[in-house]
């Protein structure tokens, strides 16, 4: 019997689709002739092909009434065996239930944060595990392969590898740290001015410079941080996702909160140091990818800094949250030391 063709739905954003990757690898190395068709936001089509995990990619801006309509088209006339849906939103759902692909796997109730979307799935899923990534692995299993998550491989363009080396030659870098200040909303990011502060403490005790990372409308969090680096010079970088990949894969470590950088470059294999609020990181925590070359899949090589108290609430509130204010710049700093000493 030939094996199934699957329709994967994880649309985007890059963390979630970097916790993603296990499952659907696990997915891959039990169907391996399968003919995986993986559905995302144009925005994420490099990232996906990356992995090589799909055997196509296509994409659909779904705020876009014509990009759903030819999608649909699409997944009906290609006659899609079982599609998994690891977004579980309405707008991930929909589309192969209006695809008529007759095999539905989501998640249950208990899992989506979105009310009624399960109602669109044939079979549902009771998540057991606690990390998004084991819970996505849980759909795999359903659609037939016997383990939840497996290691996988990210690729990196020569060229792309060889003109990051070259921006941070020509800014006078080679070994650095990445710091990754952003994470979509404010209230689970730390503030700037600490992360300029703890750019500051890594240039004066260990003579590394930090490069920020960012994205668009991040400017003026650039500017917080340079201003209050004192002497530590360091160096913003904003560029594409492919450029991004071989700055997280080379850096000495990363320090960031519960972002989409931070967990690529976990999956790459890099030590992080992880700052987290209101976010659970035993959820969204980082997830080490064993198929990573030199992984850092010991725990010791992900610190986890999460302060006593601190209550999960993902609502996008614009104030930082209490409890990430208690950890201090000392405290991240002693993290990123250990990580040095670990790696020398």
């Amino acid at each position: 019997m030939p094996d199934p063709r699957f329709l994967i739905v994880r649309l985007g954003s890059l963390g979630d689709i970097v916790h993603t990757f296990p499952a659907v690898a696990a997915l891959r190395q039990s169907f391996p002739k399968a003919q995986i068709t993986w559905l995302t936001h144009p925005r994420w089509e490099a990232l996906v092909a990356s992995s090589n995990l799909a055997t196509e990619i296509w994409a659909t801006e779904t705020r876009s009434l014509a990009s759903i309509r030819e999608i649909i088209a699409r997944i009906r006339k290609e006659k899609v065996a079982i599609a998994i849906d690891y977004q579980g939103l309405w707008k991930s759902a929909a589309l192969p239930l209006f695809g008529g692909v007759s095999k539905r796997i989501g998640f249950s109730s208990e899992t989506i944060r979105e009310w009624g979307v399960p109602i669109l799935y044939t079979e549902r899923v009771r998540c057991k595990a606690t990390h998004i990534a084991e819970q996505n692995g849980e759909l795999s299993q359903r659609a037939g392969a016997p383990c939840t998550v497996a290691a996988f491989t990210l690729q990196i363009s020569p060229q792309d590898d060889a003109v990051v080396r070259q921006l941070l030659r020509d800014c006078g870098i080679d070994a650095y740290i990445l710091l990754s200040p952003g994470g979509g909303w404010r209230s689970k990011c730390w503030p700037p001015e600490r992360f300029g502060q703890l750019a500051q403490q890594i240039r004066n005790h260990t003579g590394l410079r930090c490069v920020l990372n960012y994205g668009p409308g991040e400017e003026s969090l650039v500017q917080s941080i340079k201003a209050g680096s004192g002497n530590a010079e360091p160096v913003a970088y904003s560029g594409t996702l492919e450029k991004l990949m071989p700055l997280a894969r080379n850096a000495r470590c990363i320090v960031g909160g519960d972002t989409g950088p931070l967990h690529l470059a976990v999956a790459l294999g890099t030590p992080s140091v992880s700052i987290y609020g209101p976010t659970d990181p035993q959820r969204n925590g980082p997830y080490p990818n064993a198929g990573a070359a030199g992984a850092a899949s010991d725990v010791a090589k992900n610190i986890v800094l999460r302060a006593l108290g601190a209550v999960r609430d993902h609502r996008r509130i614009d104030e930082t949250d209490p409890a990430i204010l208690k950890i201090s710049v000392d405290e991240v700093f002693a993290a990123v030391q250990q990580l040095l000493g670990s790696a020398a």
